[in-house]
């Protein structure tokens, strides 16, 4: 019997991903735990295993698909003995075994999905569903053969596909050539496609985006077209902005004794044996201070490390504590877990190890989902103070600024000191005014005495 294998789920709040790679071909023999595919989503890439033995009769989507939906079809598994032809012959043919594409324990809990068998009784060749936009032909009856997703934008842009130069596998038309197509002036669509994409919702142009363009001169700029992180992104922040009722507190820290600290943990560091010879098992950075610090102060003030809902405040038993990353054009949080109840080498070493990952874009989903609380630290810029955008569902974000040397009173007497500013922003619906600044001075008192985060 055909076995289907469907877009897996990578997070419970995944609805669609690209299908980067097939690390498999047709013909190739597969059994439960190999690695057929990486899939793409907005902030990771992940790879899929098979849970079935047999052969791959058909590969469905091709690689380099963007925006395949979840439980789409994406290819079809001969059973052990059975007619590769045959089953290849089949796909969508509602075969009688189904299998889930499944993402490695190690890599995503959770994520198999399984999906009904289709009913379309030809062969399924993309992986749009049955309701997305048809696949073009070319004025000869050819097939234009092109991603759902550059026939989507295509068909709001007015876009005759035919007249669009493929880039993708086998000259399959991608999101890319159609935006290319789009900026260069290519041929339009005919009147009755034209109208039928009027009545389409816009996707991927903005209603005024037509007038902003007109404000430049033609040839002085060009598009870049937003991918899965920015729209993220973008819609993550529209929501927070939109829905939070935040305010903020800025708090000066004096780090001189936490820079004293420091240096004397590090210089105390014990080695440790590699391939580049010996190197000191952790180095200490202030931002592993800073994250530490907060993680105590939310342990402290238990009430502010919470979350809202519609119902009830969500009280949080642990301090997850989300470190701002950047990435090439992009941002992604990385969450120290339990992070009240690490030590500052731990915590060091776990967020190095998280960032390197975090840039080539292979943490995993359950890594940066969730958090009760986030860092954002732009000091190394030079930054002196700023003010970040609470991060949903969390209630609270501190914005660490530059450590500068500042003339300070101690003991009545002027000297010179190292001030650095933390701002915090919370959402006032979880964390009052008073709630917020017994929060952000806890966190004050950790940063000027950090002998008190070591025991």
């Amino acid at each position: 019997m055909p076995i289907n294998i469907t877009m897996p789920a990578l997070s419970p709040t995944m609805e669609e991903g690209n299908l980067s790679k097939w690390l498999v071909k047709e013909g190739d023999k597969v059994k439960s735990g190999d690695v057929i595919a990486e899939i793409e989503t907005d902030k990771a890439t992940m790879e899929v295993e098979a849970i079935d033995e047999g052969t791959i009769a058909k590969l469905v989507v091709p690689a380099g698909t963007e925006a395949v939906k979840v439980n789409a079809l994406i290819a079809i598994i001969a059973e052990e003995g059975e007619d590769v032809a045959a089953a290849a012959a089949g796909a969508g043919s509602a075969p009688k075994a189904e299998a889930k594409a499944e993402v490695p324990k190690a890599e995503a809990a959770k994520a198999e999905t399984t999906s009904e068998a289709p009913k379309a009784e030809k062969p399924v060749t993309d992986a749009a569903p049955a309701a997305s936009t048809p696949a073009p032909v070319a004025a000869d009856g050819k097939r234009v053969f092109s991603s759902p997703l550059a026939r989507r934008l295509a068909k709001e842009a007015g876009l005759d596909l035919s007249a669009v130069t493929g880039t993708g596998p086998h000259g399959r038309v991608v999101k890319a050539d159609v935006e290319k197509a789009a900026a260069g002036g290519a041929t339009k669509a005919a009147p009755a496609a034209a109208a039928q994409s009027a009545a389409a919702p816009a996707l991927a142009k903005g209603p005024s985006d037509d007038n902003v363009l007109k404000l430049f001169a033609e040839g002085s700029y060009e598009l870049l077209a937003h991918d899965g992180m920015r729209k993220t992104i973008a819609a993550r922040l529209t929501e927070s902005t939109q829905t939070v009722p935040s305010y903020t507190i800025s708090m000066d820290c004096l780090l001189d004794a936490l820079m004293a600290l420091r240096a004397d943990i590090n210089k105390s560091a014990p080695v440790k044996k590699t391939e580049k010879g010996e190197v000191p098992a952790f180095k200490l950075s202030v931002n592993d201070f800073i994250i530490k610090a907060m993680a105590l102060a939310l342990r402290d003030v238990p009430m502010a490390n919470a979350s809202w809902t519609s119902t009830a405040r969500v009280l949080h038993k642990h301090a997850d504590v989300g470190v701002a990353v950047s990435i090439p054009d992009g941002l992604i949080t990385p969450i120290v877990r339990k992070a009240e109840t690490k030590s500052l080498s731990v915590i060091s070493n776990e967020v190095k190890d998280m960032a390197k990952r975090a840039r080539d874009k292979k943490l995993k989903p359950e890594e940066y989902q969730g958090g009760t609380t986030s860092v954002s630290n732009l000091g190394m810029f030079g930054v002196s103070n700023f003010t970040s955008i609470v991060n949903l569902p969390q209630a609270s974000i501190v914005s660490i600024g530059a450590g500068v040397e500042k003339p300070v009173v101690k003991n009545g007497e002027i000297k010179v000191g190292t001030v650095m500013t933390a701002t915090f922003a919370f959402d006032h619906r979880v964390i009052d005014g008073a709630l917020g600044a017994e929060l952000a001075s806890a966190f004050k008192r950790y940063i000027e005495n950090p002998m008190s985060m070591l025991v």
